[in-house]
């Protein structure tokens, strides 16, 4: 077992934290696009819903673990990408 004190975590420049929010919140726009595409065509035909689940389930993960870590940046992205998923997976049990 490691007995050492654990290093400070580093400082990182604000201007990378609001690039990565940005990334990390536009990143999971996909899920957002294929929700759009799954309510207005109502259909959800060639989605697969086992691999939403298991995005969503990933995603949850992440935003317990940023709660967790009370890491703001890992907070938001994964709210908004639970949220897009959740979505995804309404559409699929809706339309499907």
């Amino acid at each position: 077992m490691d007995t050492q004190p654990a290093a400070p975590p580093a400082t990182i420049p604000r201007m990378f934290e609001r690039y990565m929010l940005v990334v990390g919140t536009g990143g999971n726009l996909f899920f957002y696009l294929q929700a759009w595409a799954i309510f207005s065509a109502r259909s959800a035909a060639d989605v697969s819903l086992p691999a939403f689940c298991v995005a969503f389930w990933a995603v949850t993960s992440w935003l317990a673990y940023g709660l967790a870590r009370r890491d703001r940046l890992i907070v938001i992205a994964n709210a908004f990408a639970m949220l897009g998923a959740g979505l995804v997976i309404a559409g699929c049990l809706v339309h499907g």
